[in-house]
């Protein structure tokens, strides 16, 4: 597959239409994790956010046009996982970028960022930097990382995408962990490689929410190729975990 170019059968479904149909994706029935301390907006902070919303212009909001929903946990501390709502901008056909947040509600917190890029940029990234990657293979075969509210040919076009890609994930609110506030320093975050690495109940709850079947999607996938990893991505696999030491000592694990 040249870079990160969607295609299934004798039909190439382009960036533009990918990305008109993940517009219409499902949504609104995640919660956030924590309720922000504060009093509720006055009548003139409302007026205010209307009077923005409609006058000025949001480019790079518009530009969301992506949902994702798959699992993160914190590198070093797998027993510490939490779901992730990504809304993504596809810059190109090498670079991805998303903003993460722990519900799919007008309330919830933004979590983080990811940045995805296509293997043959990964191949390219020193060593050092790519121990800060991970592969998104597992995530895409177990039926983990999903698309909600696509048609099914469109989001195993995008599976087949993203299959080839690694990501680079910071959390800033660390809401998973009940911080009504974003506390602490960022977090590298990591995804999962193998099966029993993910808590059942959590991808239960989240299928069960979205009216999917991880396991189904699982089987649906399975004509996707199996790439080989790359030896210098998921580098907490190999012994090496990296972490930013955090001044609060900020608890970053349950």
């Amino acid at each position: 597959m040249s870079g990160i170019r969607i295609s299934y059968g004798v039909k190439t479904m382009s960036m533009v239409l990918l990305a008109q149909l993940l517009a219409a994706c499902a949504g609104n029935n995640s919660p956030s994790n924590v309720i922000t301390p504060g009093d509720a907006k006055s009548p003139a902070t409302q007026s205010l956010e209307a009077g923005a919303a409609l006058l000025q212009s949001r480019p790079p909001i518009d530009a969301l046009s992506a949902y994702l929903d798959g699992f993160h946990f914190y590198n070093g501390h797998m027993n510490a996982q939490m779901e992730a709502h990504h809304y993504c901008a596809i810059l190109n056909e090498e670079v991805i970028q998303c903003v993460i947040y722990d519900g799919n509600r007008k309330d919830a917190k933004l979590m983080g960022v990811e940045y995805i890029i296509s293997e043959q940029l990964f191949a390219g990234l020193p060593k050092a930097e790519q121990a800060l990657w991970h592969s998104h293979v597992h995530e895409v075969k177990s039926g983990q990382l999903v698309a909600p509210g696509i048609p099914e040919v469109a989001e195993h076009a995008l599976m087949e995408k993203l299959v080839h890609t690694y990501g680079k994930t910071w959390h800033t609110w660390h809401s998973d962990l009940n911080k009504d506030l974003p506390l602490g320093v960022p977090q590298l975050m990591m995804g999962f490689t193998a099966d029993g690495q993910a808590d059942p109940k959590m991808i239960a709850d989240r299928d069960r929410r979205f009216g999917i079947d991880s396991a189904q999607k699982k089987k649906a996938r399975a004509d996707i190729p199996t790439p080989v990893v790359a030896p210098g991505a998921d580098a907490w696999s190999q012994g090496k975990v990296f972490q930013i030491t955090d001044p609060t000592h900020t608890p970053h694990q349950h």
